[in-house]
């Protein structure tokens, strides 16, 4: 028919243009006014709760990256040393020169380039998390596109069955008037009448089509999916050009994400590889002991003795360095995908205007 061509088309070019798209502003306010490809796709992105729960991710990185960078608490540490059980000044805590009644404090302190790393992991996982972000709703903006354009189409083939109706229900009628002034046979009122049958059939099927077209649209943009859809978007250009595909493709939302991806993992065998670095902490404590003898106070120093790093330390930065969280598909792979894609819809296109 004549509508099923631009129905191919115009896939291939939401799925690499929606976003420019998106981007215009729409001049049609909610209610009655026709509802266009651009204000779907705005509606669509945002409306998305899965886009709201990211955004909170990603400020609940933002603010761990503050904390991670932060020495730890310390401890506030009490105490009674040395209390006797037996004799005649069991349970005394002044009477015995060794009983003492202890305060202190002990800080940890991790080395400086492990609460930097901490912290720069933190912010690579925000940035990882903003990244998925665009991700998503650049699927959930393009899925959106692709159910408005199942239903503008369906409505235009709709359009087309019912003037194929009218036509053939007029061929009938013409049919019939000739079989009666003996010009024409019952054959041929047989043969008009199961072409309309058809067109009924298909025409039935369409609606099906239809409502089910509406449904997911109204997944994605809600009560809005009822308005009825404006005229027929642009699909005679790309958004984009084919000759500088590499440098644009390296800005899709789902190449962003990878490379946000593997910088958290560069992240994370840096902070492994400073984990072998032990840290250290201080503790400073007062002790009282009974009247008749001196107060005293400690100072001490902790340091983890790292006695096994071969089955520690040295295996946790191997599982860092092995980690699956590397890139997948690279923008190659997606240059030679949207180049496929975009083949047919410039034969196709170059063949319509020919036509």
């Amino acid at each position: 028919m004549a509508f099923a061509l631009p129905g191919r088309l115009a896939r291939p070019l939401i799925c690499f243009s929606f976003a420019c798209i998106a981007a215009a502003p729409s001049v049609h306010a909610a209610g009655s006014e026709p509802l266009s490809l651009s204000e779907t796709i705005r509606l669509a992105g945002g409306q998305s709760r899965q886009l709201a729960a990211q955004d909170a991710a990603v400020a609940a990185a933002r603010e761990m990256s503050v904390s991670a960078g932060q020495l730890p608490d310390p401890v506030l540490r009490l105490g009674v040393d040395n209390l006797p059980v037996t004799g005649p000044d069991s349970y005394s805590l002044t009477n015995d020169f060794m009983t003492m009644r202890r305060i202190g404090v002990m800080q940890e302190f991790p080395r400086e380039e492990k609460r930097r790393l901490r912290s720069e992991r933190s912010e690579r996982e925000a940035e990882r998390e903003g990244a998925s972000r665009q991700a998503t709703l650049a699927n959930v903006q393009r899925d959106a596109a692709l159910a408005w354009l199942d239903r503008y189409y369906a409505e235009q083939m709709r359009s087309v069955l019912e003037r194929l109706g009218e036509d053939t229900q007029a061929l009938i009628g013409a049919a019939e008037a000739a079989y009666r002034g003996g010009r024409g046979s019952q054959t041929d009122i047989l043969a008009a009448r199961a072409t309309f049958v058809g067109l009924e059939d298909r025409r039935s099927l369409l609606e099906r089509q239809l409502r089910t077209a509406k449904i997911a649209l109204a997944r994605w943009i809600g009560a809005d999916a009822e308005r009825s859809l404006a005229g027929q978007p642009d699909i005679e250009s790309l958004q984009f050009n084919l000759a500088n595909l590499d440098e644009h493709l390296l800005h899709h939302p789902q190449i962003e994400a990878l490379a946000k991806q593997v910088a958290l993992a560069d992240t994370d065998v840096r902070l492994a590889r400073a984990a072998k670095k032990a840290d250290w902490s201080l503790e400073v404590a007062y002790q009282q002991r009974g009247p008749s003898f001196s107060n005293m106070v400690s100072i001490g120093v902790s340091i983890p003795l790292q006695i096994a790093p071969g089955e520690r330390q040295d295996r946790d930065l191997a599982a860092k360095m092995g980690s699956p969280s590397r890139p997948g598909p690279s923008s190659r792979t997606h240059c030679g995908c949207t180049r496929r894609r975009c083949a047919p819809w410039s034969r196709n296109g170059n063949r319509t205007g020919n036509g």
